[in-house]
């Protein structure tokens, strides 16, 4: 495998609205140090795939107004690089046009697409799984996906059903996809769990580039006649003119819609790296040093008294104290102050409305 072929694409376009107050429109959960280690989700993301590809092979895809943080926070990545959608339209057109306008550069190009506000705590096994994928779609027309082996029933993620009868012969750690699985209810979810061919769907990608041009040709012919057209501009001063006149044409519709179940040869890798896609308070929670009590706080200086399973995020105020709180989020930015039932965060996107 030559590492100079490796691109890396991070798609940074989310709003993470379950994240409010913290995660706002204007600054959305990717750009904010959410962990409290000096390094924005966005930047851990950038820094696990060090080795794996250069960072002149790095692309970032985001909403326009977001340019100048991606700028701000990875001044590695080439400014031509960073692709500025007009408009939100899902993960298929995301990855149609950043794949057309990596051919338009490098036709031998292999791929990784990674959410930009995931979390992974194993990083070298992270690498391994990674490094070794790259190599098997650089040797076949495979599209490969990241399978995260399924501890609890998580009623959050979507699944993948692997066929573990069909190991492929070139990488005996990769599979054959039976089928794609929405987010289930709490009963099917723990149906999964009993059986164990079942992943949940990390939403990391990796193929060649030729190959997953091709699936858009085929799968979505609408879609892949449009970047297409626009191939002879793609790299050019007039990329962002054609993008803002023609993106809005693309149907809203994620890969997984588009692509991944429709797709023939389709595989998936079965991994554990400590992976969570910190979508909402109570992943957070999952993942962060917690007090003997299960209370995690993330800020200066807060002190728990009495309480059980809390998070508390509060990175501007001096000192906070929290008496009595079982099961609460406390959350805290420019203002707003939002104190709310765990078991109650999916209703948090109606109330950031």
């Amino acid at each position: 495998m030559v590492i100079a072929n490796n691109h890396l694409v991070i798609m940074a376009g989310g709003v993470g609205s379950r994240f409010w107050p913290m995660s706002t429109e204007e600054l959305p959960k990717q750009f904010i140090d959410i962990l409290g280690v000096g390094r924005t989700l966005l930047q851990l993301t950038f820094d696990r795939f060090k080795g794996l590809c250069p960072s002149e092979n790095v692309w970032v895809v985001t909403n326009r107004k977001y340019e100048a943080l991606v700028k701000e926070q990875l001044p590695e990545v080439p400014v031509e690089n960073i692709l500025l959608e007009p408009c939100r339209r899902n993960t298929a057109p995301c990855i149609a046009y950043v794949s057309w306008r990596i051919k338009a550069k490098s036709s031998k190009a292999n791929v990784v697409v990674s959410p930009s506000d995931h979390i992974v705590t194993d990083i070298i096994e992270f690498q391994r799984v990674i490094s070794s994928c790259l190599q098997f779609t650089s040797e076949t027309d495979a599209i490969v996906t990241l399978g995260m082996k399924a501890d609890r029933p998580e009623t959050g993620y979507g699944y993948i059903q692997a066929d573990l009868t069909a190991r492929s012969p070139r990488n005996k750690e990769i599979f054959r996809v039976d089928s794609f699985r929405e987010k289930p209810d709490l009963q099917t979810a723990t149906e999964y769990i009993r059986q164990n061919n079942y992943y949940w769907n990390a939403g990391i990608f990796l193929w060649s580039v030729e190959t997953i041009v091709n699936a858009f040709r085929v799968y979505q012919p609408t879609m892949g006649k449009l970047f297409e057209s626009m191939l002879p501009v793609l790299g050019t001063p007039k990329e962002q003119e054609i993008i803002d006149q023609r993106y809005a044409e693309c149907e809203n519709i994620s890969v997984d819609y588009a692509i991944m179940e429709k797709a023939e040869e389709i595989f998936v890798c079965p991994a554990n790296f400590g992976w969570s896609d910190l979508g909402t308070w109570g992943s957070l929670l999952m993942k962060s040093n917690k007090d003997l009590y299960g209370n995690c706080g993330i800020g200066e200086n807060i002190r728990f008294f009495d309480s059980h399973n809390c998070i508390v995020h509060t990175m501007q105020e001096k000192k906070v104290v929290v008496q009595g709180l079982d099961g609460y989020i406390v959350a805290e930015k420019d203002n707003t102050l939002l104190i709310c039932k765990l078991s109650e965060e999916q209703k948090i996107k109606q109330y950031s409305e």
